[in-house]
């Protein structure tokens, strides 16, 4: 079965963006350990351009604000991608999930937020995408973006 999510990700319409490096960070986008690969926390952005610009709550709705995580899972999984040399494959599983959610004080429906994010691992993967998962509002992010998402798959 070669191909498996690629397959999966074409059936559902999903592109995944161009991989990009930090913009300031001294960081690395992914690190395999023994048979997890962590990927760096990534922003709202479209083949380099950040999009989502602001608060969860102020600028942007529940449902942006999930738009937003969307788009943000997607980064994971291409920055995934270029770490496993283009085979997703290889993930056998989803295992965590962070999400930091940029919102005003008084918006609380952070974690409807990061489902965003959940429900589109859970979508590709299946059950193989349920995961463990961290939902934090925040006071600030990096470039004033609505959110940002990181991950850690199992590989197989």
């Amino acid at each position: 079965m070669a191909a498996t999510i690629e397959a999966r990700l074409e059936e559902l319409g999903i592109e995944l963006p161009d991989p990009s490096g930090p913009k300031v960070a001294k960081i690395l986008p992914t690190m395999i350990v023994d048979r997890l690969l962590f990927v760096s926390g990534m922003t709202p952005q479209w083949n380099g351009e950040l999009r989502f610009i602001g608060k969860v709550g102020r600028e942007f709705t529940l449902e942006e604000g999930q738009e937003a995580a969307r788009l943000c899972t997607l980064n994971v999984l291409t920055q995934a991608r270029a770490a496993l040399a283009g085979d997703l494959d290889r993930i056998l599983r989803v295992v965590n999930v962070k999400g930091y959610v940029n919102a005003t004080p008084d918006f609380t429906a952070i974690p409807d937020v990061v489902n965003g994010a959940s429900e589109l691992l859970i979508e590709i993967f299946g059950d193989a995408g349920m995961h463990t998962r961290t939902a934090m509002g925040n006071v600030v992010m990096p470039f004033d973006v609505a959110l940002e998402v990181e991950a850690i798959f199992e590989l197989r």
